[in-house]
């Protein structure tokens, strides 16, 4: 049997990265001699993250229009062009059975010059309100793997499977692991424990308005795990100090152990974030970063609250209802189970396996 060839290309942000890595994963489960080739934007993350998932990848000169009048965008058709000549390049080296788009710029130039080709292709659309990339894309590829019900709104009704978002098996897998989460975190187990995490970067308003609210949280008797991400990590050392019962972490490599210990939530709304919670089935308060494009955050925080299994507060109103919100519903363990109720109906699991196969389907 001969060796199947994919490439996999996007990126731009952790949302966009790690899927791809997941599905990446998942075609060499079922294929584990199978080839894969990234294609990536240079200086991006993706150039550092995904090779140390253990894959090549190459990179494109590209970017994105920038909102105001700069270099940049003077030098937007350049970068265009040489990307697109760099990815018919890699595709005409490489000679992939079926090229995979996860989003980002990166992955236009390449599905662009890839169905110039005829090469099967496939996206990936994990917001509930897609980008400019996919969209673009949609009319061209023959396979569009989603997240959410009622993208035919934006997408070919005949190209689309709900698959759900792939996500890390590692992070999701927590049935188990409380009490190896309590040791490591420094935890005790008899009292609410309240977990904060806004990405690798943080979130800013939610971080200030925790910090500014820990003194009412500890009189409640609440523990509080904090992923704060670098730029708030020393104030956030400050505002904890006299607190032991709040743990202070830059970035949460064990995330597992920190989903199983948490009682609730408190998260923005990134695609990932909204599947993982969704497959751990944990209650949430979720304050979607309000400058993401489209306002995408938002979207995908009210897939959940319209299925009344996740709460929302606009980033504007958590000044005045953040950590009262988080006292309330850590009393009221009713509202909390009603939550996982109905989290439980919206989790998609196997999800990049799924794809894999949407995937091994195009495969001439």
């Amino acid at each position: 049997m001969r060796v199947l060839k994919f490439i996999v290309s996007g990126g731009g942000t952790g949302g966009h990265i790690f899927p791809a890595v997941a599905i990446a994963d998942a075609l060499r489960k079922i294929h584990p001699d199978c080839d894969i080739l990234f294609i990536g934007a240079k200086d991006r993350m993706e150039m550092e993250k995904v090779p140390k998932a253990g894959y090549p990848i190459e990179g494109l000169w590209i970017s994105g229009i920038q909102r105001k009048l700069s270099i940049e965008n003077l030098l937007f058709p350049i970068k265009l062009i040489s990307s697109l000549i760099k990815a018919r390049k890699i595709l005409h080296r490489f000679k992939p059975d079926v090229v995979i788009g996860v989003g980002g710029y990166a992955s236009a130039a390449v599905l662009r010059m890839a169905v110039s080709q005829n090469i099967p292709c496939l996206i990936q659309e994990q917001n509930s309100f897609p980008g400019i990339t996919n969209k673009w894309l949609a009319p061209k590829v023959n396979k569009i793997c989603v997240a959410y019900e009622g993208m035919d709104q934006f997408f070919p009704k005949n190209k689309l499977v709900l698959t759900g978002n792939p996500v890390r098996e590692e992070m999701v897998i927590i049935e188990g692991k409380r009490e190896k989460g309590l040791a490591f975190f420094g935890l005790e187990n008899n009292a609410p424990i309240l977990l904060i995490t806004g990405g690798s970067l943080g979130a800013k308003s939610v971080n200030q308005n925790i910090a500014d609210g820990l003194k009412n949280l500890v009189k409640e008797g609440i523990q509080v795990l904090w992923q704060t991400g670098k730029p708030f990590y020393q104030d956030a050392l400050e505002a904890a100090k006299a607190y032991p019962q709040v743990k202070v972490h830059e970035f949460i490599y064990k995330m597992d152990y920190a989903y199983a210990v948490a009682d609730l939530v408190v998260a923005r709304a990134g695609a990932i974030t909204v599947s993982e919670l969704s497959l751990v089935k944990k209650p949430a308060i979720l304050v979607p970063y309000p400058y993401a494009a489209e306002d995408h955050q938002t979207k995908n925080a009210m897939a959940l609250v319209k299925n009344e299994a996740a709460i929302h507060i606009a980033d504007h109103d958590a000044k005045y209802a953040l950590v009262e919100t988080v006292i309330d519903l850590l009393k009221d363990e009713n509202k909390r189970i009603e939550l996982i109720s109905n989290l439980s109906k919206l989790g998609y699991e196997n999800a990049a396996e799924n794809i894999a196969n949407e995937v091994l389907n195009l495969v001439v």
